[in-house]
């Protein structure tokens, strides 16, 4: 089988196409142009004259020799002859003349004429309405069926050239590069592709006791959780010629090649079974069908060719489909029935764990410096998926090399990470010392507000250095250990140290600015989401009010109850707001001294560390009793 090659097409193939084609070009040159052609290889020239200078050179005995046609007339002057001058002219002669007394003076002079019978327009006719479209059409069928064939080779489907020829890519056996080693941080979804992988190897240990392969997968997650890398991955594992195509490349303006296409990716995965077909983004054809506007459309045909085709071949032929989507609650139900895709396999954000050993991946050919601590750089970047740690090495690793240095650092890690979060320094931002003071108490306020409260997240740094993302300044939180329960406490902690910015410019200048505009709509979100999904409303109750739609792309709710009940829910989300808001100016109150000290040392050095932080906030002058540090709201 690895030497194999079904791609692999003849040399000279197309050289009979260019044959054809040039023919028929040629063809249709000489039809039409076939006259001015003849003229530049001939020594005579024309010129076409006026009905008059026909007539006056009649009657004045100058014309040599004449053709009169029905439509033209043709001559030659005496004096031309003399003077070795070969000089053709025409006229068009006019309907309805009588020429008698024109041909008998030419007669009488001696000249010679003859008639030229009138042509027969039936060729015309033929050639114009029938054979030329024709020419016209094979031409055009060649020219797609050359293109098709650079794009994809083989035979056509499809009617027009090989427009109908599936696209898809084929990795033969070793090919994809990747094994289950490049992937980490996915230890689930790789356990339930071991045994796919274990079937194509091993089919009998299975069909002696009657068990049949899934016949598909479906890869469920986030964009950039790695789910195109492990359906390589099973390829790499499993040896096997392996089908890659995209959902969008079904789709075309004609009707009827997406159908056309499945059905050539099925029968050349036949072919050389035992093999793989992974379709990414099988949303693109997968969507669920609807009977609002007809259900005739290409997409719904490809979607049906695809269904018959999946039930259609025998999964112990070692066929196997798997396909990957981030919108899963858009495919076609018929699509999701056990039978078809038997198995939902979800491709989720990696934890803690796991995103330390992603980070193992993607620094195994990076140079490392003594101080690096990928479990710390794993801590801090809660949420991140495999695509976002990757990216974050590599820009670590282009910092290093700006740097100067032969070796990537924590820092550049850490760096790194932040100009993913905030981007890069403005260095050429330059703010009034009005709007520095405002904007270091703003940062300032949040990181009170989470260090005095218990529960809250650790604060790791505080900058007021603008950045490109459009913030002048920035606190960061670090989670000490990975959380996936939050209590209400909890979050009503989040959102006090969300609004702390506000809260701290009210309190020290007595205004407002536009700088809590994120820190608003985040804490709002918050509120919304606890009033509405998590229940923790004592006026709306145990009532759920929204539901989340794409839950792996942006994750919004849509509220789902009526106009009068979703009227209280804003209610209760503003008090919970209000109050959440008064709790931390309350508190930036009763520690305005402490305020004061940190945020005239942050404009000093612009940026500083939780260490810092918590060096003032810890001393004994400014500790504040147990009972209001720990009083939560």
């Amino acid at each position: 089988m690895a030497n194999r090659n079904p791609n692999q097409k003849p040399q000279n193939d197309n050289k009979p196409k260019f044959s054809i084609i040039a023919l028929i070009l040629l063809v249709i040159v000489l039809t039409f142009f076939g006259n001015q052609i003849m003229r530049l290889f001939t020594s005579s020239r024309q010129e076409q004259v006026t009905y008059d200078r026909f007539l006056s050179a009649a009657s004045g005995d100058r014309i040599q020799s004449a053709e009169i046609g029905t439509d033209q007339i043709a001559y030659t002057l005496r004096e031309d002859v003399d003077n070795d001058r070969k000089m053709i002219y025409y006229t068009t002669r006019l309907p309805n003349v009588d020429l008698t007394g024109v041909v008998d003076t030419m007669q009488a002079n001696g000249v010679e004429f003859t008639g030229v019978q009138a042509e027969d327009d039936t060729f015309s006719f033929l050639f114009s309405w029938v054979i030329f479209p024709i020419l016209l059409f094979l031409i055009f069928s060649l020219i797609m069926r050359m293109v098709a064939n650079r794009a994809g080779g083989g035979g056509g489907l499809g009617g027009i050239g090989n427009i109908g020829k599936s696209k898809a890519k084929m990795y033969m056996e070793k090919e994809t590069g990747v094994t289950f080693r490049d992937v980490a941080g996915q230890d689930e979804a790789k356990e339930s592709l071991v045994e796919i992988i274990d079937f194509l190897h091993n089919p009998k240990k299975y069909t002696a006791i009657g068990a049949k392969l899934p016949k598909g997968a479906l890869l469920v997650g986030s964009p950039g959780t790695g789910k195109t890398l492990l359906a390589k991955a099973v390829a790499g594992e499993a040896h096997v010629p392996f089908f890659s195509i995209s959902g969008s490349d079904f789709v075309e303006m004609f009707v009827g090649v997406g159908a056309s296409r499945v059905r050539d990716l099925f029968q050349e995965a036949s072919k050389v079974a035992p093999a793989i077909i992974f379709i990414d983004e099988i949303d693109a054809i997968g969507r669920s069908r609807d009977s609002k506007f007809g259900g005739n459309d290409e997409r719904e045909q490809t979607l049906n060719q695809l269904l018959a085709e999946i039930d259609g071949f025998d999964s112990s032929k070692g066929v196997v489909i798997l396909a990957a989507t981030n919108r899963p609650e858009v495919l076609d139900k018929a699509l999701l029935r056990a039978g078809r895709f038997d198995r939902r396999i979800v491709v989720d954000r990696p934890n803690l764990e796991g995103r330390y050993q992603t980070l193992l991946v993607h620094t195994r050919n990076i140079r490392l410096a003594e101080d690096v601590d990928l479990r710390k750089l794993a801590q801090a970047t809660a949420g991140a998926v495999g695509a976002d740690l990757a990216n974050l090495v590599n820009e670590a690793a282009l910092r290093a090399v700006r740097m100067g240095r032969q070796a990537v650092n924590q820092q550049d890690l850490l760096v790194s990470f932040e100009t993913v979060i905030a981007g890069t320094e403005k260095k050429g931002t330059v703010l009034t010392d009005m709007e520095k003071r405002i904007v270091a108490y703003h940062e300032v306020g949040h990181a009170l507000v989470a260090a005095l409260r218990k529960h809250s997240q650790p604060v790791s740094k505080i900058t007021i250095v603008p950045h490109t993302s459009g913030a002048l300044g920035y606190t960061m939180q670090m989670p000490e250990e990975e959380k996936y329960l939050n209590s209400k406490e909890e979050l009503l902690i989040q959102l006090q140290t969300l609004l702390g910015g506000r809260a701290a410019e009210q309190t020290v200048f007595g205004i407002q600015t536009t700088g809590a505009a994120n820190d608003i709509q985040r804490a709002t979100e918050l509120a919304r989401r606890m009033v509405t999904q998590f229940g923790m409303s004592d006026k709306v109750g145990l009532m759920a009010l929204a539901a989340t739609q794409s839950e792996y792309l942006d994750g919004q709710a849509y509220m789902d109850c009526a106009q009068t009940t979703a009227a209280t829910a804003d209610d209760e989300v503003r008090a919970l707001l209000n109050t959440c808001y008064e709790d931390a100016k309350q508190l930036l109150r009763d520690n305005r001294s402490l305020l004061d000290e940190i945020a005239l040392y942050l404009l000093q050095k612009e940026t500083i560390t939780g260490d810092e932080l918590m060096a003032y906030v810890n001393a004994d002058s400014h500790r504040l009793p147990a009972s209001e540090t720990e009083e939560a709201q």
